[in-house]
């Protein structure tokens, strides 16, 4: 069916592309509403094409990383709300440095909560996809987006909280998103490495031989979305700062994705509908009852 609402929330610019980005193209092409919260500008990403690696890129790194972003949204075919947090970036060394003061990931939880509230009573989604607990890996402001998000999905249908943010509405699915999955990862490397080919996947599967989290294990939900792979990797190569086309994301060919593994992965963390398990659809268990062809103009 269409006419459902998706709200993916992620942490910075180029997060939509490599994680649900497949799923995301096929929801909204469906004639679904979809929109990608990003809560900061990435302003303190590297640049990791060397492609990019020239002057003028890193001293105006805001501007470009917010034109990369609309031609990502434009690739998947979504909708696009800035939070306007300061990248906290990636903190790195022994003993790891502080985080520089004013970043997204020193913000407080709950004031960051009222934020995804304003966006969620605006929006009215139907369903929600964040991060777990890991924030899929432990960038902190992953684990801001984990945190807040929960907050948020309590908060968001209690009338009596901050009604000056909207009318209250109750979303019905939350989902984490599992975009790095070892067994897919190790799929790709082994045919890669069968055709005689270079594999850049070998240093991920180390690092998962060393701590053996089994995301599959929590997976409930897995989404067939091979038609819309294309656009992934053109939302991907929008990110030109942060993709080096020659790296890992765009290393197996999207024929050779569709064969192995046409779908992508979610987790369901909380519904307040029925439905079994495993899933095929984030929206399973949410009826036409929760349609209203009089909320076409909701949050626009």
């Amino acid at each position: 069916m269409s006419g459902f609402r998706l709200l993916a929330i992620h942490a910075h610019p180029d997060d939509e592309a490599s994680k649900g980005a497949a799923t995301t193209a096929r929801y909204a092409a469906e004639g679904n509403r979809v929109m990608v919260l990003t809560c900061t500008g990435g302003e303190r990403g590297d640049i990791l094409n060397p492609a990019m690696d020239r002057p003028g890129v890193l001293e105006n790194m805001v501007e470009i990383r917010r034109e990369e972003m609309a031609a990502s949204a434009e690739a998947l075919g979504v909708e696009h709300v800035w939070l306007g947090h300061m990248d906290s970036g990636l903190p790195q060394g022994d003993p790891l440095p502080p985080l520089p003061q004013g970043c997204f990931a020193l913000e407080d939880g709950q004031m960051v909560a009222r934020e995804f509230v304003k966006v969620i009573r605006s929006f009215r989604p139907h369903a929600i996809i964040t991060y777990d607990e890991n924030g899929g890996y432990p960038h902190p402001d992953h684990l801001k987006v984990h945190e807040a998000s929960m907050i948020a999905w309590e908060q968001a249908g209690d009338a009596e909280f901050a009604p000056e943010l909207g009318q209250a509405w109750t979303p019905l699915k939350l989902y984490y998103t599992h975009g790095f999955v070892r067994q897919r990862m190790r799929l790709f490397h082994e045919r890669l490495l069968a055709e005689g080919k270079p594999s850049p996947y070998g240093p991920m599967l180390e690092r998962w031989e060393r701590n053996p989290a089994d995301i599959m294990a929590r997976v409930t939900t897995q989404v067939e979305c091979a038609e819309f792979f294309p656009n992934r990797d053109s939302a991907l190569l929008a990110h030109a700062t942060q993709i080096d086309p020659a790296g890992a994301f765009l290393a197996t060919p999207v024929e050779v994705q569709q064969q192995v593994w046409p779908t992508e992965e979610f987790e369901l963390a909380k519904t307040r509908v029925s439905t079994s398990l495993p899933e095929d659809d984030l929206f399973a268990g949410i009826g036409p009852e929760y349609l209203d062809s009089s909320e076409e103009s909701i949050g626009k």
